[in-house]
């Protein structure tokens, strides 16, 4: 059977967009190959995956095989991006795929450098985020100019087992990845915090995490099914005098909201930073 979709870089973001493609059949497991960086990676890039998926190491000579694929995505660490060289002219074009698709969830690398180094391809950038991994993520893509409307179908179902998606130019990924794919690193860190204090207070650690946790869950399904704005549900919570009311006034004498919009301003501004180091 052809390789359908080669996957570079087989870590867990590119196992969660390959896993429930294989579960609902859009994908059989011996139409995709994997490339590993080395050999002693293929073990775990395996794990989990259906007993048919190839995975081989790069510097295995079958590894080329890859670029058979007519749908590839590429799933390295950002710093590996220069060591992927493109063999484009083993894909054999046919009237769906006149030019192989190459899907970039790197962070930090622009379509102009995609296309440059993937001359053969038409290009397109993803952002998926971690809450991908239970399906419960959000994806940015931008399209390079030439994409044709089937090509974006074909991209789209890559991606909504396991996201909601946004179509966005390209200068508005450098927020979105700073929202939503940094996001999930602050909220961890707010969620932590909220149970050390808790265990400050007197509760134990297990019932300090375990209520962070469902307070964090819950408090985001209220917003999202209520359609609330978050001043909504805080001026709910903060009564007059109260504990609520108390602890937010700590918050904003501490300069917590500001450090929140600060961080996702300076992470935005560090991708856009990362895109012009590597488009140079």
């Amino acid at each position: 059977m052809e390789i359908s979709i080669g996957i570079i870089g087989l870590g867990s973001i590119a196992k969660a967009i390959i896993s429930p493609l294989l579960e609902r059949g859009e994908y059989q497991p011996q139409q995709v190959l994997g490339i590993v960086g080395r050999s002693s990676s293929i073990a775990s890039a395996l794990k989990d995956l259906p007993k048919d998926v190839k995975v081989l190491a790069s510097e295995d000579s079958l590894s080329s095989e890859v670029w058979k694929a007519p749908l590839k995505i590429l799933a390295v660490k950002p710093q590996q991006f220069d060591q992927i060289k493109e063999s484009g002219s083993l894909f054999q074009s046919d009237h769906k795929f006149p030019k192989p698709l190459l899907i970039s969830v790197l962070a930090g690398i622009t379509l102009k450098s995609l296309k440059k180094s993937f001359p053969g391809h038409t290009c397109i950038r993803a952002v998926p985020n971690t809450p991908s991994l239970v399906g419960q993520g959000l994806t940015g893509l931008a399209w390079e100019d030439n994409i044709t409307v089937d090509q974006k179908k074909v991209v789209k179902k890559i991606f909504e087992p396991i996201s909601e998606i946004y179509e966005l130019e390209e200068k508005k990924l450098d927020p979105f990845l700073a929202l939503t794919s940094s996001g999930p690193a602050y909220i961890a860190l707010v969620v932590e915090a909220m149970a050390d204090g808790a265990v400050a207070a007197g509760l134990p650690r297990y019932l300090s995490n375990q209520l962070a946790h469902k307070t964090l869950s819950g408090t985001a399904s209220l917003i999202r099914e209520k359609s609330l704005h978050p001043a909504e549900l805080k001026d709910m919570v903060a009564s007059p005098g109260g504990t609520t009311i108390s602890a937010l006034r700590h918050l904003e004498l501490a300069g917590f909201r500001s450090a929140l919009i600060e961080a996702v301003f300076l992470a935005a501004q560090k991708s856009r930073q990362l895109a012009e180091e590597t488009s140079s």
